[in-house]
């Protein structure tokens, strides 16, 4: 399965972005999809994920509240809507998916610059 993600961009603090994920090849039938960030000179961080079959979410605390992530099942495809963006929002976003053997397919990421 391939990952392709996008939906990047350059946004004021306080806007909103959305991101897309689609997936290819093999399609997902369980398991679940998710999104993950890297600011410059940071580490990769968890951002939300969400059970493919159940529609279950859960997020990093620093985006509760404001980040929204969804899925498409005839689509094959995840989205995260945020919303409120501040600048430390600022990262590099990967979409991933989990089959059961831990967050091993990953999207090629896209870049996502809140200014202030």
């Amino acid at each position: 399965v391939q990952l392709q993600a996008c939906g990047g961009g350059l946004v004021q603090a306080g806007g909103s972005l959305r991101l897309s994920c689609g997936a290819s090849g093999r399609t997902f039938s369980s398991g679940r999809m998710g999104w993950f960030r890297q600011a410059p000179g940071k580490e990769r961080e968890f951002v939300a994920a969400i059970w493919w079959n159940s529609g279950s979410t859960y997020y990093a605390d620093s985006v509760k509240g404001r980040f929204t992530i969804s899925r498409d099942n005839g689509k094959n495809t995840e989205y995260l809507q945020m919303n409120s963006l501040k600048p430390e929002d600022t990262a590099v976003y990967y979409c991933a998916a989990n089959r059961g053997a831990g967050w091993n397919v990953w999207g090629q990421g896209t870049l996502v610059t809140v200014s202030s």
